[in-house]
């Protein structure tokens, strides 16, 4: 299995379409469908490389992106998508903490 270079709750910018976001889940190769693939996957990243579910700052929606699009953000504010708080709690030196679940 591959492991991912980046991590839950780390903001991220994305080299090609340039926008930050905030990684809040991460499938260690692709795990969306072949018709959202040829139609939304405009640049044809490897399926076998981690991808990221990224919610988009200034945003009400997320993203879903293969690793080799994305790089650690220079810019540690907040991210502001209505999401958030759904899935973190704090935000601490640029870095987000996920939710602890509880039963």
């Amino acid at each position: 299995m591959k492991e991912a270079k980046y991590f839950l709750g780390q903001i991220v910018h994305h080299k090609l379409f340039n926008y930050r976001g905030v990684i809040y889940d991460v499938d260690f190769e692709f795990r969306g469908g072949e018709e959202w693939y040829e139609k939304v996957a405009r640049s044809r990243p490897a399926k076998n490389q981690p991808w990221y579910h990224v919610l988009v700052d200034n945003a009400s929606h997320q993203t879903y992106v293969a690793e080799c699009n994305l790089m650690v953000s220079q810019n540690k504010q907040r991210i502001h998508n209505p999401m958030v708080d759904y899935y973190f709690d704090d935000f601490e030196n640029g870095v987000y903490s996920l939710h602890v679940m509880k039963n």
